[in-house]
Formats: structure tokens, C-alpha cells, sequence
């Protein structure tokens, strides 16, 4: 069981985001699962301009990270997006990464893992964001046992005093991972999701034939 985690804050290492994210791998640690983090701004990440060349052959036209870190992403069962909240969004560097992830949407190349989301802000916005990240996560066709955010005022210990409920959210994901979790509400955005997107992959079978061919073994085409 493998739980890789997406860190968006450009403070990387000195990060209180960062700092959140890993008191979740480390419940999903203690739940028998291997972690690992990626910190997006170690990562040449070239923001989307909706070409849509990656509809056609699965292949983007920039020749950087993104595609690493997507295979990563598929090699685990479960995912953590992590990022601070600023304007009451995400970081610039996670909503370039979210838009490069167009193609695996499209074709669901995350269906049937767990996830969840965390964020720390000063004061507003926490519970949008994260929100927001667990809805990007129903989108590439995974299922979030939920999300932590953090108000730190400014205060860094904060984040110290909410590591026990990120570690229970780590053990959450992990369990779900190890035995399974049925959210009837997600399950049927996910099916929504797949729906809309058949037409396109049914479009692009002749040149998407490996996809196409997934589609029909899942019985999503029929």
C-alpha cells in the first residue's frame, strides 16, 4: 500500500502545509502504508494552454515533470493534496498542476483510489480549499474520506496541536485503502463524471485504443 502526498506551498520545506501533510503520512505510516511527498515547486510544472493535444495521443506538447509525477500518482492507492490556502484558493502552484491534469480526468486514470485533502490558512478560506481539493480528486475518479484545515493566526504551533486529528485522517485513508469505503454521495458525482466523459472517450477510440479498451473492461462503455 503506497500513499503519495502533493504539496502545493512554494515554502516547500519550511512549509506549515508540508508540516500538516506529513503528521497525515504519518497515521498512513502507521496504518502500513509507504509515503512519499512531492513538492511541486522541485518540478518543472508549465501551465495548460488548453491545446487539448494530450485528447488525441495522451501525450502533452511540454516536455516537463508533469507526466512523472502523474505516473506516480497512478502507482499509488491513495493521494493527499495538500495546500495553503491564498485569496481563498489554492497555491498558483497547485491550480497549474490541477489544470495539466485535464487527460486523466478525461479518461479516469484514478479510478478506484482513496484520498483526502489538508490546508492551513491564517483565517479564511480553509474549508473551501479543501473542499475544492477533494472535488478535484472526485474528478480524476477518487473517492476522499475526508479533509483537515488548519487556521494558524500566524501561529505555527497550531499546526502541532492538530496532529492527532491528521494522523487519525492518515489512518482513515489507510484503512479505507486496506478494507474499503462506500460514499454513496461521491460514488454517484463519480459516475456523473464518467457519463460526460464517455462521449470523449468514445470519440478518440481509434487513437486512444488502450483507454478505450479500459473503458470497456470497467463496463463504463457497454
Amino acid at each position: 500500500m503506497k500513499i503519495l502526498a502533493i504539496h502545493g506551498s512554494p515554502r516547500t520545506i519550511r512549509s506549515m502545509t508540508r508540516k500538516l501533510a506529513g503528521f497525515v503520512l504519518a497515521g498512513a505510516a502507521e496504518g502500513g502504508a509507504e509515503t512519499e511527498m512531492i513538492d511541486l515547486c522541485d518540478y518543472r510544472v508549465t501551465p495548460c494552454t488548453a491545446c487539448e493535444g494530450c485528447s488525441f495521443n495522451g501525450i502533452c506538447v511540454f516536455d516537463d515533470d508533469v507526466l512523472a509525477i502523474v505516473e506516480r500518482m497512478k502507482e499509488a492507492d491513495g493521494i493527499v493534496f495538500a495546500s495553503p490556502v491564498y485569496i481563498d484558493n489554492v497555491s498558483g502552484q497547485m491550480k497549474v498542476f490541477f489544470d495539466r491534469l485535464a487527460d486523466a480526468i478525461h479518461y479516469q486514470m484514478l479510478s478506484g483510489k482513496y484520498g483526502c485533502s489538508v490546508a492551513t490558512t491564517h483565517e479564511s478560506g480553509g474549508n473551501e480549499v479543501v473542499s475544492y481539493m477533494n472535488h478535484v480528486q472526485n474528478y480524476l475518479g477518487v473517492i476522499s474520506v475526508g479533509g483537515l484545515r488548519v487556521a494558524t493566526g500566524g501561529n505555527p504551533e497550531t499546526v502541532d496541536a492538530h496532529e492527532p486529528a491528521a494522523r487519525a485522517l492518515g489512518r482513515k485513508l489507510a484503512d479505507a485503502i486496506s478494507v474499503g469505503y462506500s460514499d454513496p454521495g461521491q460514488e454517484a458525482i463519480l459516475a456523473d463524471n464518467r457519463a460526460y466523459f464517455r462521449t470523449l472517450v468514445e470519440e478518440n477510440k481509434d487513437l486512444r485504443t488502450m483507454e478505450y479498451d479500459r473503458w470497456v473492461r470497467m463496463g463504463w462503455i457497454t
